[in-house]
């Protein structure tokens, strides 16, 4: 008989399994003590460095301050204190200087590509003197307290969904689907535009406020974005200009509002840089084998 001999029987050795199933012998939660030799802490957290992302905010306070100056001319245009020859002059000027910014700082632009720009810009600028009459008489039925809100809700929402990073924009050759949130930022400025130009009192007025406007929000995210492809520094340097030509302006406009702007120009600029530094030494990531597999396959071709 074999009674009296004693049979070990081994236990199959324990191996990770993704899709076999259950390993005979073992819970199906079972971990030996290999398990944490294959965890990595903060495999893929980003060290930021602050002058970077000072540099990095500069796009954003530049904005802000490209949407202050078009909100000063509004205002100077329905108080009347400039005039439809004057707004006309400042259009065909930043019609120039977008022109003078692309041949300086686009290498692609051919004389094909700028025709095209061209044409573009005469539709565009003849269905804008088309609908003039239209857009003057569109607001009559509202309140200008209502008009007022409507327009600062719609400016903030443009401020708050437009596109900072520049991923979206157009590039000379190239095509870009912007996304939802693009879309209805530039929706937003325009119709806040109309709004404006509905309470002007002439139609070359309201022809002329709406040629800025749409110059300012259809283009200006395009001219900036060239010079910081082109260089940093003209970028950096072309942004100080701009936010000291704005605080001046609204300097003179009211006081407490350049205080206001000021404040949130360094806010954006240096306090939240700081914040995004500190906070990113709180950052904790554990990658390990519990991690969803990434599957790589090799093309053979």
């Amino acid at each position: 008989m074999e009674g009296d001999t004693d049979q070990t029987i081994q236990q199959p050795r324990w191996r990770k399994v993704a899709y076999g199933g259950m390993q005979p012998g073992y819970d199906d939660n079972y971990t030996d003590e290999t398990f944490l030799e294959e965890m990595v802490m903060n495999a893929n957290v980003v060290k930021r460095d602050l002058w970077k992302v000072m540099q990095d905010s500069v796009s954003i306070s530049q904005y802000i301050c490209i949407v202050a100056l078009v909100v000063c001319i509004w205002a100077h245009t329905l108080n009347l204190n400039i005039d439809e020859i004057s707004l006309l002059k400042l259009d065909v000027g930043l019609q120039l200087f977008g022109f003078l910014i692309l041949l300086i700082t686009s290498n692609q632009l051919s004389m094909w590509l700028l025709s095209r720009y061209l044409l573009n810009i005469s539709f565009f600028i003849s269905g804008l003197y088309i609908l003039a009459p239209i857009y003057h008489i569109l607001t009559r039925s509202i309140s200008s307290d209502s008009i007022l809100a409507l327009i600062v809700s719609l400016l903030i929402v443009h401020l708050f969904l437009h596109d900072y990073s520049g991923s979206t924009i157009k590039s000379p050759g190239t095509l870009k689907n912007p996304n939802l949130a693009s879309n209805i930022s530039l929706n937003a400025s325009i119709v806040a535009s109309v709004l404006v130009a509905s309470r002007l009192p002439s139609r070359l007025h309201v022809f002329a406020i709406m040629f800025f406007s749409l110059q300012v929000f259809l283009f200006a995210p395009f001219i900036t974005s060239c010079i910081k492809k082109y260089s940093n520094k003209v970028h950096i340097g072309f942004s100080f200009v701009l936010m000291s030509m704005t605080l001046s302006v609204i300097y003179q406009l009211h006081g407490m509002l350049f205080i206001l702007l000021l404040g949130l120009l360094l806010f954006i600029s240096v306090v939240c840089p700081y914040w995004l530094i500190r906070v990113q030494e709180y950052k904790f990531e554990i990658n390990g084998p519990w991690d969803e597999a990434k599957l790589c396959f090799d093309i053979i071709e």
